[in-house]
């Protein structure tokens, strides 16, 4: 048998109120009709005592599923709402109080009829001293979802119409609509940090393929502990999103389990945050079998911190942003079952890891030098990537286009390089993503030169520039030798300053690029030496094996062989010397 439990705001109500109201539960209606009068009467002078919303949620076959109290202007949907069933409609009516008279159904009510697909939504105005003013009812036309409200006299007027019929009929034509399940999930996006944070925000919401309906910033120093923004901003949110028909809000900071549950209770639809969002973009951007089991760990450790035991996070099967992945999606597992998954995936990428380091061993084998490219998300690396080695690498000018690390060879310089091509960086990088990814980012850590590649027409570059940098340190990559790229300077149209250490360059025209790869040569050649050696012509397979250490500056050949002068580093010369069995004096 279901609890009956009253539920919305009852802070403040007092238990023998409480009891009181408890009775709606007993006040089902007849068979065909909408509502009782005893009902209208009790909520009415309910309404009156409190000065809050009173709200009835009876199903088609008239139990009584939910009675929720609101606040002065608005009472939100119950958790025993579904969405459109086979018959095009949820089978469920809202009968609902509005203290200061007005029986006329507001906006948020009939957002909330359309979003839930409700077989119909009543509002009755109730004055102060608890009479009612009138009943106004809501429903389907049957026609493209368009409705129809009507007012009447009293209770016993709506019950005299052909509701049932109207509600049966609009559901058969509902349900021959197309169906939107495909349609992007609609957010309301907010932020208690400076507003311009929103626009990165909502260029993630994008990228995870949400259509953003609203931006909301609250100037608030101190978190709250309960709900991050404060309650009454809590009430406002749910007002906008019964207005706006969305579906979820996204909050730019990591939330704590009970914040998220006490928002959905509040608010009434799924909150997620920055750091549930960043994932589900990687989810959905994972190609190779390692970023895949990446995420899943990554997703793992969150929600091992996300169990709290109730609400609507808990009851996601894996459908909709924030809730989707490679790794296990539902959220009902406990920490054991989670700490068990956890270990499964780190021993699979344990073992990557120790393949990944056979192949960085056999390339300091073959003192083929890597160059890693590092930056903010979005400031071109992959275009980069693909002008300097064509390696074909997706570009999109979306944030996070390209997860997995791409490796290709740069051949046409003096010093043939490794260029990789690695995950962007951003402000506020979930440390569980830092963490699952650190075995890819090892390769910007192990680099021979990184180049950080900005985005030149940003106006928060130094903001990102100071983010890249505070990952690097993480990683343990601060001190390798690092040339800064100022990308898209195509799109700048002024003189960029630059250094001995930075370059501006386009990625897309292919302005400055033999600059930067001039730079790069600097770098890996800073240590090298030039050596003098004869090659006997009866050991001319030793001169082409000698080129594999360094650079031939300059040759000669002469009547019983080739004299050659080279550029290597020191290293270089000894382990040429044993390999080869040759001499190399230094010039």
């Amino acid at each position: 048998m279901k609890e009956k439990k009253i539920t919305g705001n009852t802070a403040g109500v007092r238990r023998t109120a409480l009891e009181d109201i408890r009775s709606l539960f007993d006040m089902a209606p007849q068979p065909g009709e909408y509502c009782s009068t005893e009902m209208i009467e009790a909520i009415c002078a309910h309404t009156a005592a409190l000065n809050r919303e009173i709200g009835v949620y009876i199903s088609r076959d008239g139990e009584i599923l939910d009675v929720k109290i609101g606040t002065s202007d608005h009472v939100s949907g119950t958790d025993s709402q579904k969405r459109r069933s086979a018959n095009g409609l949820n089978g469920v009516r809202c009968i609902h109080t509005h203290p200061g008279g007005s029986p006329v159904l507001s906006e948020a009510d009939t957002s909330m009829m359309h979003k839930l697909l409700m077989d119909s939504i009543c509002a009755v105005g109730v004055d102060a001293q608890g009479r009612m003013t009138g009943i106004h009812a809501a429903f389907f036309t049957g026609e493209a979802d368009d409705l129809t409200e009507e007012g009447y006299p009293d209770i016993e007027a709506l019950n005299d119409t052909p509701w049932l019929r109207r509600i049966t009929e609009a559901g058969r034509s509902l349900s021959l609509l197309p169906d939107d399940e495909e349609a992007p999930e609609k957010a309301i996006l907010v932020s208690i940090d400076r507003n311009e944070t929103l626009d990165e925000l909502r260029a993630l919401a994008e990228a995870s393929g949400a259509q953003v309906v609203k931006k909301i910033w609250q100037n608030k120093a101190v978190k709250d502990t309960a709900y991050y923004i404060g309650p009454g901003k809590a009430d406002e949110i749910r007002m906008e999103a019964q207005i706006l028909n969305a579906d979820l809000v996204i909050f730019d900071d990591e939330l704590s389990g009970k914040q998220i549950r006490n928002l959905e209770d509040r608010i009434g639809i799924k909150v997620i945050d920055r750091t549930a969002l960043i994932l589900d973009i990687f989810a959905q951007r994972a190609l190779s079998e390692e970023g895949k089991l990446q995420v899943a760990a990554a997703q793992a450790r969150y929600r091992s911190g996300k169990l709290i035991g109730q609400g609507l996070v808990l009851s996601r099967l894996g459908g909709g942003i924030g809730t989707r992945g490679p790794g296990e999606t539902q959220l009902e597992m406990d920490r054991r079952v989670i700490r068990r998954q956890l270990k499964v995936l780190e021993d699979r990428l344990d073992q990557m890891e120790s393949r990944r380091a056979s192949r960085r061993k056999q390339r300091e084998k073959n003192e083929t030098p890597i160059v890693a490219l590092v930056g903010y998300t979005n400031t071109g690396k992959s275009t980069l990537m693909n002008r300097m080695s064509n390696a074909g690498v997706l570009v999109r000018d979306q944030l996070f286009a390209t997860l997995d690390a791409v490796s290709k060879s740069v051949s046409d310089t003096e010093t043939p390089f490794i260029l990789v091509d690695t995950v962007g960086f951003i402000d506020k990088l979930p440390h569980d993503l830092v963490r699952a990814f650190r075995s890819t980012l090892e390769e910007a850590a192990l680099a021979d030169v990184l180049v950080l590649v900005h985005d030149a027409s940003d106006p928060r570059l130094e903001e990102h520039r100071q983010t890249v940098l505070n990952v690097l340190e993480e990683l343990g990559a601060a001190s390798q030798p690092r040339i800064e790229a100022l990308n898209k300077a195509d799109k700048v149209d002024h003189v960029i300053p630059v250094n001995e250490h930075s370059v501006a360059i386009s990625a897309l025209t292919g302005k400055g690029i033999d600059d930067l790869k001039r730079m790069i040569l600097d770098v890996l050649q800073k240590d090298d030496r030039d050596y003098s050696v004869f090659i006997p012509y009866s050991r001319f397979q030793t001169a082409a094996k000698l080129e594999q250490y360094g650079r031939v500056r300059e040759f000669k050949d002469e009547d019983t062989g080739r004299r050659m002068i080279i550029s290597m580093k020191e290293k270089d010369r000894h382990q040429a010397e044993k390999r080869l069995g040759i001499v190399l004096e230094e010039v």
